[in-house]
């Protein structure tokens, strides 16, 4: 869809970005610092993920583009996460990272994707990467499937309503002591770490989380 017949954008993407601007990024829970490949930010690899987001959720409210690793990955098998990865020479900057990534991972069109903000880089310890996520509306969505069975299982889109029930909150502890936030929704594995600290903060800045047992224990196996 060419950028003139591009419907208006729904009334809380505005907003959102406004709101991202003015935050400055998420905090999120470093799942094993004490195993960290790097122990300085300024070491790090430079990363992006796509936070894709589209007007298709509950009730037409918004929903958004996950995806499951693969199980026979070396790191992070089977987890869910957002489109992305390292960065190559080539890429402009963090939002060419991540639209790449998310055609080469899911066939991702490009221009049915209008970037909103890029986030300030979060480090990872355990990984050694600097991640930077791109917040995007998917002004134009169209079916999706993983472009390499061996990288990517499955996408899934997930709509905010479900993920800002308080039913799908809990909270995950680590073999470190440290503790993030977990969301549990139907059809989808267990979302933690990286991706449900971005979750977090999504629903907070887009006025959708609500009242949720922070007492919830989820249980993550081999963490």
């Amino acid at each position: 869809m060419s950028a003139a017949r591009r419907p208006a954008p729904p009334a809380w993407w505005g907003p959102l970005v406004t709101a991202a601007d003015e935050a400055g990024g998420p905090e999120v829970p470093r799942v094993a610092a004490d195993n960290a490949r790097l122990r300085s930010p300024e070491e790090a690899r430079s990363a992006s993920v796509l936070v894709l987001l589209s007007d298709r959720g509950a009730a037409g409210g918004p929903s958004v583009l996950l995806q499951q690793r693969a199980s026979g990955l070396r790191h992070h098998p089977g987890e869910v996460a957002f489109p992305g990865g390292a960065a190559d020479p080539g890429d402009a900057d963090a939002a060419a990272t991540a639209l790449r990534e998310a055609a080469e991972e899911l066939a991702v069109d490009p221009r049915t994707v209008a970037v909103g903000a890029a986030l300030p880089p979060l480090w990872i310890p355990v990984s050694g990467f600097a991640v930077t996520p791109v917040l995007a509306l998917w002004t134009d969505p169209h079916p999706v499937t993983p472009v390499d069975g061996d990288e990517v299982a499955a996408a899934h889109q997930v709509a905010v309503a479900e993920l800002a029930d308080p039913g799908s909150r809990g909270t995950v502890r680590y073999r470190s002591g440290r503790a993030g936030p977990g969301f549990l929704v139907p059809g989808v594995p267990l979302i933690w770490g990286f991706t449900a600290g971005v979750l977090s903060w999504l629903l907070d800045l887009g006025g959708w989380s609500r009242p949720w047992n922070t007492g919830r224990m989820m249980e993550l196996e081999g963490c």
